[in-house]
């Protein structure tokens, strides 16, 4: 990463991952599809880590089934669109993010999903000062992130897909099928080149969700990215990331303890699944999601609390917090089920004494 890139909050995955991409690309020996910088197979890799030929480590971006992600570059590679679905927290768009600096190397041709967007958000606008003074015309025109992909054939990607009203999602239609998007008031029309495609993200517990059409549904080849299986494995992903953004954010603390995101992840897990993890304890479940991206927000929250205003290394104390706030999104509901989960459950282990104090101490 150059000098510059490091001075960046959140640099792209192609900025970030630079010197892996392109140690990638010089070792690819196989196929690549037209407009690919790399192979499937090294996208695969990419994605899920491994040591190359020459040695050079590949770090692991996403942790789960191997053959979801093969299915989500194969799906890339036909003319179909790839829909990434999960409840949040499950990598969506950290996935999306990697496979499109990965095959395009640019992951910035981005277009937001709001409940208010319009489908100039989806196809092009105008810019009016020189529309008024010129008319219709190619240096008027404000071309969208999807308009840009199809021109310079890379990957577009479409966050919360389900978020935006079913008239603009309907837009992608003729996008998605034809390949290609009309501009009636120049009488031309834009053809998309190869190694264009889209990648969109959703989830279906959200509110407000405006469903997908089966017309616009049969344009995309659907991957449901889930939750993590075991707890070891939440727990690797949850480090992992922790470990990165401390970094990134330049944390004067040390790394979180393996102890307290330990226990932080089996809290989620067992809210989560309405019982323990060892199966003997049924439990009710909070209103919260309670993802494995919200567990990072709070042993990063818990990181910032013990680095300015603690001993500088994350305790119950830190994390207490954190875990209320991500819990307790209905003040009466979820209130009554984390009381009696600290009751019934943190209150029992005998090495749990400390959380249970520091959390009942914020209800």
């Amino acid at each position: 990463m150059s000098k510059d890139n490091k001075l960046i909050l959140r640099p792209h995955a192609e900025q970030a991952y630079q010197q892996e991409l392109e140690t990638l690309a010089k070792v690819d020996d196989k196929y690549k599809p037209t407009g690919w910088l790399l192979s499937p197979w090294s996208v695969v890799t990419y994605l899920l880590g491994g040591k190359l030929d020459n040695g050079f480590e590949i770090e692991p971006k996403y942790f789960g089934s191997r053959r979801l992600i093969e299915i989500a570059v194969a799906t890339l590679a036909t003319d179909r669109a790839l829909l990434l679905i999960g409840i949040p927290g499950t990598g969506k768009t950290w996935v999306a993010e990697h496979l499109a600096a990965a095959i395009s190397g640019d992951s910035t041709l981005l277009i937001q999903g709001t409940a208010g967007m319009s489908e100039d958000s989806m196809r092009y606008g105008w810019n009016y000062a020189k529309l008024l003074a010129e008319g219709p015309s190619q240096e008027a025109l404000t071309p969208s992130p999807i308009l840009n992909a199809m021109k310079n054939g890379k990957i577009a990607r479409i966050e919360e897909l389900t978020r935006i009203p079913s008239d603009v999602q309907d837009t992608l239609i003729t996008l998605l099928s034809e390949k290609i998007l009309p501009i009636p008031e120049l009488g031309t029309e834009v053809q998309a080149h190869r190694g264009f495609n889209v990648i969109a993200t959703a989830n279906d517990r959200d509110k407000g969700v405006n469903e997908l059409s089966s017309a616009l549904r049969r344009r995309f080849n659907t991957v449901v990215l889930p939750l993590p299986d075991t707890l070891e494995e939440e727990v690797k992903i949850v480090r992992t990331r922790v470990e990165k953004l401390g970094r990134s954010l330049e944390m004067p603390v040390d790394a979180p303890p393996l102890k307290e995101i330990n226990r932080l992840v089996m809290i989620f897990r067992e809210l989560r699944q309405g019982k323990t993890e060892d199966g003997r304890t049924k439990i009710k479940s909070p209103t919260s999601t309670l993802s494995t991206a919200e567990a990072i927000s709070v042993i990063n929250s818990g990181q910032a609390l013990a680095a300015h205003f603690g001993s500088g290394l994350l305790n119950a104390n830190d994390l207490a917090a954190g875990i209320t706030g991500a819990i307790i999104k209905d003040p009466i509901q979820d209130l009554n089920v984390w009381d009696e989960y600290l009751e019934t459950v943190v209150k029992e282990r005998d090495d749990w004494k400390d959380l249970y104090r520091a959390c009942k101490e914020l209800i």
